[in-house]
């Protein structure tokens, strides 16, 4: 199963049109996801990763669109090209929260605050299950339970803003899950938690990662979370994709300069805790005004001029399913 590919991104590019100009969010990303597998996908604010997973979902808010590429989902025997849909289309409205489900970065203002959470996540397993409402009720109290909420038949007729940041995050995993969905989209999932709560739901989600054999893709800012998690890695930086490896090769034999820059700027435990930290020097270009060449030369140590700044990489393979990004790491050689 971890060797069959479910879904497959390819030189996708979705642009916001605005007045004052184009917004490249995602800009040719081009990545697997493997049935039952993990993908973590990494990068600092503003580098594409929601919009990515929106983009599978058909969920980009104008003015966004996608403008380029394919996201071919294998759906049994068919492979359907999620990016030519309608996004009100029938076909992505039945694989929408029943085959692919989504758990987005802050369930607060995901959850309708005018009904509770037991009303929409009843509204979710009617709208792709042919049950009765009391069948559907049953379905998300036990679904409540299996993701740890606490006396989830009282907590079913409670509304979101009843709920602590943690509950409500357990709420939105149980919508996600309740039609038992082949890949679920983890945008953020433990951000603006406690670590306690952040570690249980990572485990919530682990386990039944492992009991329904799903995908995840897992997007995060933080490298210990995919560390944990992931089998591979996604480093995506300014829309596109950087470098693409497995979790053990990443951490311990990182290629690309800005996945290194990232790596070097976790804080340490140890004897080198009291060192100071070291951040990924400069700031993120401006969307409207990217660079030339490579995107992350004004902030890479080994930029070159009048190569690094000129010509712009592709992801090259390196072997054994390593892609990098970046014009002076050869095939095969260091950056």
């Amino acid at each position: 199963m971890g060797n069959e590919v479910l879904l497959e991104v390819k030189n996708l590019r979705t642009y916001f049109f605005l007045d004052e100009g184009t917004v490249k969010s995602v800009d040719g990303a081009s990545f697997d996801i493997y049935r039952g597998q993990t993908l973590g996908v990494v990068g600092e604010s503003g580098c594409g990763k929601s919009v990515t997973a929106r983009s599978i979902l058909r969920i980009v808010d104008p003015p966004g669109r996608i403008v380029e590429g394919q996201i071919l989902y294998h759906r049994g025997r068919e492979v359907v090209d999620l990016a030519r849909l309608d996004p009100r289309s029938d076909v992505i409205r039945s694989i929408r929260g029943a085959e692919i489900a989504m758990i987005f970065q802050e369930p607060m203002t995901s959850f309708s605050p005018v009904h509770t959470i037991g009303n929409q996540i009843i509204e979710a397993i009617r709208l792709h299950q042919d049950v009765s409402k009391a069948q559907a009720r049953e379905q998300a109290i036990a679904m409540l339970h299996r993701v740890g909420m606490p006396q989830p038949e009282r907590r079913i007729d409670e509304y979101p803003h009843q709920l602590s940041g943690g509950m409500r995050q357990r709420a939105m995993i149980a919508m996600a899950l309740s039609c038992r969905p082949k890949l679920l989209l983890a945008d953020e999932p433990t951000t603006a938690l406690d670590v306690t709560t952040q570690a249980q739901i990572l485990e919530i989600l682990t386990s039944l990662q492992r009991e329904m054999g799903m995908a995840t893709v897992m997007i995060t800012h933080d490298l210990g979370v995919v560390a944990e998690v992931a089998q591979w890695v996604v480093v995506m930086y300014l829309g596109r994709v950087v470098e693409v490896a497995d979790v053990r090769s990443l951490f311990h034999d990182p290629r690309h300069p800005y996945t290194q820059a990232l790596l070097q700027s976790i804080p340490k435990v140890g004897r080198r805790s009291r060192a100071r930290l070291q951040p990924v020097r400069g700031m993120v270009p401006n969307p409207y005004n990217r660079p030339r060449g490579c995107l992350f030369h004004p902030r890479c140590p080994l930029s070159q001029p009048g190569l690094c700044d000129v010509v712009t990489p592709e992801l090259v393979p390196l072997g054994e399913g390593r892609q990098v990004s970046c014009l002076r790491c050869g095939r095969g050689g260091q950056a």
